[in-house]
């Protein structure tokens, strides 16, 4: 199948597989025009490559993920410590968007909303706070 088909049939942008066969992340056949064809094995690499980065996983970690996918030996101890790290990343990210959310709660809590000029959000964004 051809490019346009490949991206349907693996919901995945034409640019977005482009990229990925870039970065060699797949390696479709080239026809004899130069035309890449995309076979079944490689809408399963493109639609398990939409899934690990739709949860969050790097390039670099769907290389990774691939790479252990494509290992019958594997240890689902490995595949299992990838999920737990990022697992634990998330929390981490969780963390600091609280912290902003607090933040930024306060500060919208003590700005008055009026028409006047002084404003803390403002203020606080500056570096001049009342602290």
């Amino acid at each position: 199948m051809n490019i346009g088909q490949a991206s349907k049939a693996s919901q995945l942008p034409t640019k977005t597989i482009r990229y990925y066969e870039e970065i060699k992340l797949i390696s479709p056949m080239r026809a004899e025009n130069g035309y890449r064809t995309y076979c079944e094995t490689d809408i399963h690499r493109l639609r398990f490559l939409q899934r690990a980065r739709g949860l969050g996983f790097s390039i670099d970690e769907c290389r990774l993920l691939l790479s252990l996918y494509e290992d019958e030996k594997r240890a689902s101890s490995d595949v299992k410590q990838l999920a737990l790290d990022k697992i634990g990343e998330i929390d981490r990210k969780l963390s600091e968007l609280e912290s902003l959310k607090a933040t930024l709660t306060a500060l919208a809590r003590d700005c008055h909303g009026d028409d006047k000029p002084a404003c803390p959000i403002i203020d606080d964004l500056a570096g001049r706070t009342n602290h």
